[in-house]
């Protein structure tokens, strides 16, 4: 290789790394997703007008399809969003529920269902989904590893965003991730609940949600909860146990009882 073809090489490689160099200040246009520490991670939120990838191991697809659902919502809060899915997904994990995703906060009125017969029909329907800028965001599941869903592909849905100002989504169960052009990537499974009884434990969904890549800074991985009433992740809620009140009709029994285990 001579001089001049390395003197280009070490320039490309320096404007690369000034453009993906982490700093303190947060990128403009950003939306958050309600959680500090990813928020601050991803410099302010996610790239809208960019393809972001959800991945997960087929058992814990239910809790990647919540995750990408809470993604979406933040997206596209209110304008319509187009799922596009395999018909072989359905076999292997159910269809969406719109009652599970109206409790989530979503509104079953502006999503738009897509079953396609198979990837390649999947992914020219994403493709003319993002070219219509009247959406949001659009959401692409794949199930399994497919061929179809190489760099080449993933660079056609980051510019078909980037063109039409929507958000590329791409939900990957049972998949292996590889190379692609996606602004972010993310590894999801289902957080365990807090400690408690049913009654007092039951609440907002938790995923713990691994971030592996980020164009614009570093990773890391968190504890994320949903809510649903303000449509926005969150740190994890506490969950003090609960403690009974003193019956009314007995209260010194209640404090010599409370008395007694202080005293053992």
């Amino acid at each position: 290789m001579n001089g001049a073809r390395m003197s280009t090489l070490a320039s490309l490689r320096g404007s690369i790394a000034r453009i993906e160099a982490p700093d303190d200040v947060q990128i403009p246009n950003r939306i958050a997703l309600g959680h500090a520490g990813a928020d601050a991670m991803l410099r302010g939120g996610l790239a809208p007008a960019a393809l972001h990838e959800v991945f997960a191991a087929g058992h814990q697809g239910g809790a990647a399809t919540g995750f990408i659902a809470g993604l979406a919502g933040r997206m596209s809060p209110r304008k319509p969003l187009v799922w596009v899915r395999q018909d072989f997904s359905d076999l292997e994990s159910g269809a969406l529920s719109m009652s599970g995703l109206a409790e989530l906060g979503l509104d079953p009125r502006l999503l738009v269902m897509v079953r396609a017969a198979d990837v390649d029909a999947a992914l020219r329907t994403t493709a003319d989904a993002l070219a219509c800028d009247a959406l949001g965001a659009v959401v692409l599941e794949v199930w399994g590893n497919v061929r179809q869903l190489d760099l080449v592909a993933s660079r056609k849905l980051t510019l078909a965003a980037q063109a039409s100002g929507v958000t590329a989504l791409v939900l990957r169960i049972a998949a292996t991730p590889i190379p692609s052009t996606a602004e972010t990537r993310w590894i999801v499974r289902a957080a365990h609940s807090p400690p408690g009884t049913a009654a007092s434990a039951w609440g907002a969904p938790r995923f713990e949600a691994e971030l592996v890549r980020n164009r614009h800074g570093p990773v890391g991985r968190w504890i994320m909860e949903w809510k649903c009433d303000e449509c926005q992740f969150s740190e994890p809620s506490a969950y003090p146990q609960p403690v009974a009140a003193t019956p009314a009709h007995r209260p010194h029994q209640a404090e010599t009882r409370a008395a007694r285990r202080l005293a053992s």
